[in-house]
């Protein structure tokens, strides 16, 4: 065994070597003299031993990696499978240090952020996303309590009071409008990590949904009450009642069901375009007996209120549905049309756009909209004014068709509108989407 070829080849060698040399002295020079050189020897092996062991103890305060001294004898294999162990020592710190780097490197390209807190909160290490999340700075804020640095009460009560497996989700401060869930996770010796994800577009999302299921039921409960009541004054009063008047009560409620399906119509164009796939390239449809069709619909609806002209100077035609083009540019034509007073002018007018695309675009002269408005008016159920709305039996949906639909066409919505002026809505189409005539 090596331990044991050390002590031999150190020890026990060099004595019997000391050994034989001074018996072979002693003849020659006497006893004093063997004797003298046998301590001699053995001085300097002393000596020897003394020096390699400094130099141990010097390397082992090098740094990890530093090469080992030069030695003889013993020493030579001890340095030799120290020198293995630094190795193996070294290989097994670099792919730790690999593995942590990977680590780190997948942390801080995760959408997620991740902070490493001590058992006393204090922050040992924090990634982008976190840093984004929380207004930290890895290199400042490293070694500090957390609860110093985020002070937002619903945080700190959550995290140092009893943790559940729900997470928290909380708006702070830093970030108006940022909405997080926040997630404690123990691991290690009483050590935690923070996990936080950005839900402020899953919040929005859930708001839009219960605020459309609360439009929904107002726009149906107020029609449906109305038939209602309608159909229970008939039913109690109907030999009372003049023909006239029992007439008008239900033309009122036959009118008050058209509302109502034409919102659920709406609806359910509505969730179509939003669930089916975007129009494909593969139908060309003839834009000018379409916008004939439109102009002769929007002159149906006005029964000669307004002035209504048509102007075409664009592509012949565009490649898309015709059913959801259609459906987008009259609900452009409706909504301009209901809302101008009478004697006023709609003006549509196909042309060709920057970029070689097409514009379909609607200017009336109504009472216009104010620009704060101007951003919203393609959410469902947003009305600059419900009474006038209404009473011109609009749903509040025609905008939020007209946005999906162009959005399925790769088009855009452009709004343009001055107070007391009037408005300009136009569908902008991309170059890709007009169809080139065969040469």
């Amino acid at each position: 065994m090596r331990p044991a070829r050390y002590v031999w080849g150190g020890f026990g060698g060099a004595l019997i070597a000391f050994l034989v040399v001074a018996l072979a002295c002693w003849p020659l020079f006497g006893a004093t003299a063997a004797l003298l050189l046998f301590v001699a020897l053995l001085g300097a092996l002393f000596f020897y031993h003394l020096r390699s062991l400094k130099k141990l103890v010097l390397w082992t305060r090098e740094p990890i990696g530093t090469p080992l001294p030069q030695a003889f004898g013993v020493w030579d294999y001890v340095f030799a499978d120290l020198s293995r162990h630094a190795r193996r020592s070294l290989n097994q710190r670099d792919r730790l240090a690999q593995a942590l780097a990977r680590f780190r490197e997948a942390t801080s390209a995760m959408p997620s952020g991740v902070i490493l807190l001590s058992a006393e909160n204090f922050i040992e290490w924090i990634n982008p996303a976190a840093e984004l999340h929380f207004g930290l700075d890895g290199e400042r804020d490293t070694g500090k309590p957390i609860t110093n640095l985020v002070r937002q009460p619903d945080f700190v009560a959550y995290l140092t009071g009893e943790r559940t497996a729900e997470p928290l989700t909380c708006r702070l401060a830093r970030h108006a409008g940022m909405v997080l869930s926040i997630q404690i996770v123990p691991f290690g010796e009483e050590q935690s990590m923070v996990l936080s994800r950005d839900v402020t577009q899953f919040e929005k999302l859930e708001t839009m949904r219960r605020d459309f299921v609360a439009n929904v039921s107002h726009e149906l409960k107020t029609p449906l009450t109305v038939v209602s009541g309608f159909l229970e004054t008939l039913d109690e009063m109907l030999d009372e009642l003049p023909p006239e008047e029992a007439r008008r009560y239900l033309r009122l409620a036959t009118e008050q069901a058209g509302r109502m399906q034409h919102l659920v119509e709406d609806l359910l164009e509505l969730a179509a375009l939003e669930t089916s796939a975007a129009a494909s390239y593969d139908e060309t449809v003839e834009m000018g007996p379409l916008l004939d069709t439109i102009m002769n619909e929007a002159l149906a609806l006005s029964a000669g209120r307004h002035r209504i002209t048509l102007e075409l100077d664009g592509p012949v035609g565009l490649r898309g549905s015709r059913k959801e083009l259609h459906s987008a540019l009259l609900n452009l034509v409706s909504n301009a049309v209901r809302y101008t007073p009478e004697g006023g002018e709609v003006r549509l007018r196909w042309n060709v756009a920057a970029g070689g695309g097409a514009r379909f675009a609607v200017t009336d002269t109504g009472l216009g909209i104010e620009p704060h408005h101007l951003p919203r008016l393609t959410e469902r159920f947003y009305r600059v004014d419900r009474g006038r709305s209404r009473e011109s039996g609009g749903t509040g949906l025609g905008l939020a068709i007209v946005k999906h639909a162009l959005s399925r066409h790769q088009a855009s919505l452009q709004i343009e509108s001055t107070p007391a002026v009037g408005s300009t809505f136009s569908a902008v189409f991309p170059a890709e989407r007009v169809a080139r005539p065969v040469l």
